[in-house]
């Protein structure tokens, strides 16, 4: 039957039926062969195939299963309003389209109604990123329905280039190119494979984001995979006006891959921190760092933390050997080796940057790349688990005495405790070290309120976490290890009990007039 036909004018036998079914059928990727049998029977037994298409009338789906529609099948075809984000509906782009999907599945009703089946043609997979799943919001709940799934491009651009997507415990980030250019970049580092999709005019922002990850000599090129005019290559020699929509970008698999060969002196070494805890706290340029390295250096402890990439050697060692763990690092980069220099928290604060840069510094090392990748503080993440108390100035100070004399330890303590400024104190015991903790307490009460609230984050983020908040006077000095970590509020924090039991520290942002730090 022709385009439009109506559902009355079907055989009469279809009339007894209450209502048709709706079939979502994936044809593939583009060349017929990769229909799955299913997805020919569907069409076979479907009274109306419809297909989405441009306002040229031409429709890729169409196409795809020309040769199973016959010509006693009710055609629908619905013609998109509009390609590209200009046009004059008052609702804007997006209300343009609502429009036609609410439209267009109100034309499908009409069938289903009348007991037709209807097939519903969709590239790819029809629950991928397709067009038939407006269709399937639309009318699933009122119709039996069943998807046929499809080959997706995905699957097609990989086989085209002949090399493995994912493999073991690696993961596949797949994205739209139409994302904002700095979150495509973030998640283009964090990931392991991936697949960009939706290319066309975003191929220059697409580009510029593997560029700014890192990851563009990685990356391949695949368009129309399946299709007549397939072409694959390399992102890097892809002409940017060349590009169609049907074409995606590739990241594929890191296992077996050919790492490049980088002569002596053109390494790198990168202090990266892994934050308090476990993966939640990586940032998304620690991780594309961390994937990248050929070697990993650090503290045992935060090295477990890291994920295990095959190819890719590891070297842990005790937390007292933090200068030999620098030259180490430093001079695998002298052989060409990216390197990844693994600290807790935030590499700058108390931790690894300052051993590695210190090493850097020497006329030995001078020519090594080195960067410093910043991670979430300990005391960022304690305050934030206990609400808000460094929200005006604070101080951070280890109690540590093993790289500088109590003395100056203490200076430090009643500097900060006369400026009325909340304090942070890092490494504040160990098993060695006891005594710390109730002598920085007990100064500390001589320029604040022994009600002053005090937070003890304890492996934070970490399976043993514990954040609970205690007056100054009570703070017990055995209750304190090297696990954590204390936030000293000023004469203006906040202790304050909500609904339901919580409790939170907050320090307001704003000092009250004529009122001096403490005496």
């Amino acid at each position: 039957m022709e385009s439009g036909a109506t559902a009355e004018n079907a055989e009469g036998t279809r009339s007894s039926r209450t209502t048709g079914r709706l079939y979502g059928v994936g044809l593939g990727p583009g060349d017929p062969s990769l229909m799955t049998v299913r997805a020919v029977q569907i069409i076979a037994e479907a009274d109306v195939v419809a297909y989405h298409s441009a306002r040229h009338g031409r429709s890729i789906a169409r196409s795809i299963a020309a040769e199973h529609i016959r010509a006693d099948h009710i055609e629908e075809a619905l013609v998109y309003p509009v390609t590209t984000e200009t046009t004059d509906h008052p609702g804007g782009y997006r209300g343009a389209l609502e429009e036609f999907y609410t439209e267009a599945a109100a034309r499908l009703a009409v069938h289903l109604d009348a007991g037709l089946t209807v097939a519903v043609l969709a590239e790819g997979d029809p629950l991928f990123y397709g067009s038939y799943m407006h269709m399937h919001k639309r009318l699933a709940d009122r119709y039996a329905t069943e998807v046929i799934p499809g080959v997706t491009s995905v699957s097609a651009a990989a086989a085209r280039l002949g090399t493995p997507l994912v493999e073991g415990e690696e993961v596949l980030t797949i994205l739209p190119g139409t994302l904002p250019e700095e979150e495509l970049t973030a998640r283009l580092a964090a990931t392991d494979s991936a697949v960009v999709m939706k290319l066309g005019r975003t191929f220059p922002a697409v580009r510029r984001a593997f560029e700014a990850s890192g990851r563009l000599p990685e990356a391949r090129y695949v368009e129309r995979a399946t299709m007549a005019g397939e072409r694959t290559g390399d992102l890097a020699d892809t002409d940017p006006d060349s590009v169609p929509y049907f074409a995606v970008a590739v990241l594929p698999s890191r296992i077996d891959a050919p790492r490049p060969e980088r002569a002596a002196g053109s390494g790198e070494v990168v202090v990266v921190g892994t934050g308090p805890a476990g993966p939640l706290w990586l940032t998304p340029e620690t991780r594309g760092a961390l994937a990248a390295a050929d070697d990993v250096v650090g503290y045992t402890t935060y090295l477990d933390r890291v994920p295990v990439r095959p190819g890719q050697a590891r070297h842990g060692s005790d937390n007292k050997v933090e200068s030999e763990r620098a030259e180490f690092a430093l001079d695998l980069a002298g052989r060409g080796r990216r390197v990844a220099v693994v600290s807790g928290g935030d590499p700058g604060v108390f931790a690894m940057a300052t051993a590695v840069l210190e090493v850097a510094s020497q006329d030995l090392y001078k020519d090594i790349a080195v960067r410093v990748l910043p991670g979430v503080t300990a005391a960022n993440a304690a305050a934030a688990r206990a609400g808000a108390p460094l929200g005006h100035d604070y101080a951070t100070i280890s109690l540590s005495d093993r790289l500088k004399p109590w003395e100056v330890i203490a200076e430090r303590l009643r500097a900060a405790a006369t400026a009325d400024l909340v304090m942070a104190l890092y490494n504040p015991g160990s098993r060695t070290r006891t005594w710390q903790v109730g002598k920085a307490r007990d100064l500390l009460l001589e320029h604040r309120s022994p009600d002053t609230p005090v937070v003890l984050g304890r492996d934070v983020g970490g399976p043993a976490e514990s954040v609970r908040t205690v007056r100054l006077a009570d703070l017990d000095p055995d209750e304190v290890d090297m696990r954590t970590i204390l936030i000293v509020g000023s004469s203006q924090t906040q202790w304050v009990r909500r609904g339901g039991g919580q409790e939170i520290v907050w320090t307001p942002r704003r000092y009250p007039e004529g009122q001096g730090a403490s005496a």
